[in-house]
Parts: C-alpha cells; sequence; structure tokens
C-alpha cells in the first residue's frame, strides 16, 4: 500500500522549484496500486517539457522516496 501522506509531502517538495519556473502542480489522487495522479498548472500546463518533468523529476522523487509508487500521470 502507498503511503499517501509521505507522497503528497514529496509533491509539496517539488512543487517549489516548480513555482520557480512559474509553474504548480496538484495531487489529485493516490491509488492503491501505485499510480500517483497530478494536474499540472501554470507554466508547466501545455508546456513541451511536461512529460520530461512527470517522468524524469517527479516520477523519479517519488519512487525513491515511497518505494511503492509505480508511475506518475498527468491529468
Amino acid at each position: 500500500m502507498v503511503d499517501k501522506e509521505e507522497v503528497g509531502r514529496v509533491i509539496n517538495d517539488l512543487r517549489a522549484s516548480l513555482k520557480m519556473h512559474g509553474g504548480d502542480m496538484k495531487l489529485i489522487e493516490v491509488t492503491d496500486d501505485g499510480v500517483v495522479k497530478v494536474e499540472l498548472q501554470g507554466a508547466c500546463k501545455g508546456c513541451p517539457m511536461a512529460t520530461i518533468t512527470i517522468r524524469q523529476g517527479v516520477e523519479a522523487r517519488l519512487k525513491e522516496e515511497v518505494p511503492d509508487v509505480k508511475e506518475v500521470v498527468a491529468v
């Protein structure tokens, strides 16, 4: 089972980096099977680099700190 509080903490930490670039991110859902759903906001919404931000930034960090996370998807 995914520690949803820990996911929220990591997401909040990452938001600071996104805000420096005019973007933001909102945690939408954490499923029991390890899928984290986020909504990109501000400059991140529609950015051509958003997929890289999700995979190499958000997903990589979450998998390091919350091993039960399997995937991060933008909704």
